[in-house]
């Protein structure tokens, strides 16, 4: 299979992320529908930061049962750095986003505040919103993630395992599918009906990061890149999920956010299977 051919899948596979976030178009979801779809999506996340944390932790222990002192201390240096760039930099980002919604609000009070106010409802995404912040960082954890995978895509072509590579390109495909639930389950939650050019934007964020790792991993392997992506990823998603359990519990539906969020961990696993197939 040529390059041309991989990298066209490659980018298949990231575009999958799309058949999931016209969801968020959906109008007149009821209270149960909003609170189901936004624990939906937080099963799915907690799901990928178990896959993203494995994924980075393999290369680590691998250098560690192979008595590999030297590259076990600098795996696991760059992978607490990474998981700490990943955690850190949303909560000083949505921490920042925060104050500029202060800001906003306070030029919404007095005179001008309706020229104001229109100029703000022309922006094209507004971070202020903090359904639309949280499902943009979602975006950005799951797009880290994803960039992850396209790695593992085109290294496994470098090495001429070119049914590996198909094998991942289906499975990746099938998995970032359910990735688009994660992004809009925010927004749904929050009874938010995005335009169509919000959710593109969205989609490009998670689902262009594979077709970027695809074309990198193809020209270069490094466990330290991945270990370095995948915990940056690890962080970012870990720091969602804690803002989707705090969404969640504002349901005050317990029963079914749970069964949901079991729906959604599973959904995760079931796609992650065919992916693994790959490797028997």
């Amino acid at each position: 299979m040529s390059t041309a051919h991989i990298l066209l899948l490659g980018a298949v596979a990231g575009s999958t992320i799309f058949l999931g976030l016209p969801v968020a178009r959906m109008r007149g979801l009821s209270a149960n529908a909003r609170a189901g779809l936004s624990a939906l999506a937080t099963g799915i996340l907690v799901f990928l930061f178990w896959d993203v944390m494995s994924k980075a932790v393999d290369p680590i222990e691998s250098s560690l049962h192979a008595h590999h002192w030297g590259r076990f201390a600098e795996l696991s240096a760059l992978g607490a750095a990474g998981f700490a760039v990943g955690l850190m930099s949303l909560v000083y980002y949505d921490a920042w986003m925060g104050r500029r919604a202060e800001r906003r609000t306070s030029l919404l009070v007095g005179p001008g505040a309706a020229a104001v106010d229109e100029f703000v409802e022309r922006r094209r995404i507004d971070l202020t919103n903090p359904a639309v912040r949280l499902s943009f960082l979602i975006a950005i954890g799951i797009g880290v993630h994803n960039f992850g995978e396209g790695l593992a895509i085109g290294q496994a072509a470098a090495a001429s395992e070119i049914g590996l590579a198909v094998t991942l390109i289906i499975g990746f495909g099938l998995h970032n599918a359910t990735e688009g639930f994660g992004i809009c389950g925010p927004l749904s939650g929050a009874g938010i009906v995005p335009s169509w050019r919000l959710l593109a934007f969205l989609g490009v964020i998670g689902g262009a990061p594979t077709f970027l790792g695809t074309v990198l991993g193809q020209a270069w392997a490094s466990d330290a890149v991945s270990v370095v992506f995948f915990t940056v990823a690890g962080g970012s998603i870990l720091y969602v999920v804690r803002e989707l359990f705090a969404v969640n519990r504002k349901y005050g539906h317990p029963v079914l956010v749970t069964w949901l969020l079991l729906v959604g961990i599973l959904l995760g696993f079931a796609t992650d299977f065919v992916v693994s197939a790959a490797g028997v």
